[in-house]
């Protein structure tokens, strides 16, 4: 089944973008940290509850969740820099929400192709999550990326 190598995809994105927002929010420096510190904690939390929900779609369809890493080659999604700025921490993870956004609906379509409308529901939940919260980092820039 495809569904499950897209949702495999999906999964190690999501811990790639859970891992690179939470260390933003560790790093964060400038006069906008509070802000920041805040909108990253916000995010790499419902990343955080997101994972499980991705394993267990993949564990309800009978196949195994890879492992660590397993997760890291599959992941589309760069590592951190930790000496960022705040504004490129903020063009990254908007770069990254397109990546994520982009898996997203590769696999919604796998999904509606084999008639997988559980797992077709769960990843449009997902996509309205990733673009609001593309939305949210894009309107944090000081000069928004295009």
């Amino acid at each position: 089944m495809q569904v499950i190598k897209a949702l495999e995809q999906v999964l190690a994105d999501s811990y790639a973008l859970y891992f690179k927002t939470q260390n933003y929010h560790w790093n964060i420096e400038g006069a906008e940290f509070r802000s920041l510190h805040l909108l990253f904690e916000g995010q790499y939390e419902d990343l955080a509850e997101s994972l499980d929900e991705l394993a267990e779609r993949i564990r309800t369809l009978d196949a195994k969740v890879p492992t660590l890493s397993n997760l890291i080659k599959l992941a589309s999604i760069s590592e951190p820099n930790p000496n960022a700025s705040a504004n490129e921490m903020l063009k990254s993870l908007v770069k990254d929400q397109d990546i994520i956004i982009d898996t997203l609906y590769k696999g919604l379509k796998i999904a509606q192709a084999e008639g997988d409308e559980g797992t077709a529901d769960m990843i449009i939940g997902r996509i309205k999550v990733h673009e609001k919260n593309r939305w949210m980092l894009k309107s944090s820039l000081c000069h928004p990326a295009t």
